[in-house]
């Protein structure tokens, strides 16, 4: 997902106009949609102070609206190739490949992580997952979660989050 499409999404979770988000970022009210448009749309990319900016307004954290740079499966396992590596210059063992039976129990290759608050997180995602599958939240508060992720992480229910984002 581009910048421009996270910058929409949110943009719409609230309610907001491009031409309102313009406005509330300064820009003259004549361009103001046209500005949020060419961001939206990918023909612009917004400086890190101004996406700092759109993130607040937004009210959600700037790395939701940021782009990881995973484009496709080759970058991604570059990026595991990365990890590993720096796991071995720093003698640490972040994550394992291990063999997990599928459905029809054929094994598959998987990663086990050895860092505890990154399971805790994962934890956390598979539930709110589940829990969105079974509409027991809706679709405008998992998004709520994933934008303003961690500060709404309640540990699978056994905490107050900092942000509220259940209805």
């Amino acid at each position: 997902m581009t910048i421009g499409e996270k910058i929409k999404n949110a943009r719409n979770l609230r309610g907001l106009t491009q031409k309102e988000l313009g406005i509330n970022l300064g820009f003259d009210e004549k361009s103001a949609d046209v500005r949020i448009a060419q961001y939206e749309s990918g023909t612009r990319t917004p400086k890190a102070e101004l996406l700092s900016e759109i993130a607040a307004i937004l009210d959600v954290n700037i790395n939701s609206l940021k782009n990881p740079y995973l484009e496709n499966t080759e970058t991604f396992i570059h990026l595991l190739f990365d990890l590993g590596q720096e796991s071995k210059k720093h003698h640490t063992n972040n994550f394992s490949i291990i063999s997990v039976p599928d459905e029809l129990g054929n094994p598959q290759p998987a990663l086990q992580f050895h860092n505890h608050l990154l399971n805790k997180f994962l934890e956390e995602w598979q539930l709110r997952r589940k829990e969105l599958s079974e509409k027991i939240i809706t679709k405008e508060e998992y998004a709520e979660w994933m934008m303003n992720f961690p500060a709404t992480s309640d540990d699978c229910g056994k905490s107050e989050p900092v942000k509220k984002w259940r209805k």
